[in-house]
């Protein structure tokens, strides 16, 4: 009689350690079937990769901050470039080896474009961070919207830019070096597919 309990809470313990195992293995493929998605999305045309710079510590930029002289910016740290270098393996990796790379003025930005190693990257200044730039957000959210729906997307576009501007355009909060994938329409409408965090 002492004993029943015992082996009853060992039952009910495999139990809710079986079920806990299942729940994660659910997640797992779960969130590996939504990668498999938007990957195939991005792959197929009509989508926009928005891409946060790699890591570069702190915030915003230093007083003094210059355009073209990376000297008076915040830059990308070396963890930074060696996490630009894997997303541009990640996206070979899942088919994207060449595209479209258009990157933001900023250095962190620039240097991020160019370590993907997906072709030429072009300065597009709507990209720019506005963060410390106050007034700007709504009219340079809607000239990069307006922009999206001109552009031919038959094969794949990656925009490297800054969170805030990701967010102003998408809702989406990225951390550093994290795709968010989009689908423009004409009607300036953006509609988000899903988000890879590559660190």
């Amino acid at each position: 009689m002492v004993g029943l309990p015992i082996e009853r809470l060992r039952r009910v313990w495999l139990i809710g350690l079986m079920a806990a195992a299942y729940i994660l293995y659910s997640i797992s493929v779960f969130c590996q079937d939504r990668e498999a998605v938007i990957w195939n999305v991005l792959r197929s045309g009509g989508h926009v990769a928005l891409l946060r710079h790699a890591i570069a510590p702190g915030v915003g930029d230093p007083p003094g901050f210059t355009i073209g002289n990376c000297s008076t910016q915040r830059n990308l740290s070396p963890a930074g470039r060696a996490q630009s270098k894997r997303i541009g393996e990640l996206l070979r990796t899942n088919g994207i080896r060449k595209a479209r790379v258009f990157s933001s003025q900023w250095c962190r930005c620039l240097d991020t474009a160019r370590l993907l190693d997906l072709g030429p990257v072009q300065e597009l200044p709507i990209l720019n961070s506005f963060f410390q730039r106050d007034g700007q957000e709504r009219s340079q959210t809607e000239a990069l919207r307006k922009w999206l729906t001109e552009q031919n997307l038959d094969e794949p576009l990656v925009l490297v830019t800054h969170q805030v501007n990701i967010t102003a355009l998408t809702g989406v909060y990225p951390t550093s070096g994290e795709l968010v994938v989009i689908r423009p329409s004409e009607s300036d409408r953006i509609s988000v597919v899903g988000t890879v965090k590559t660190d």
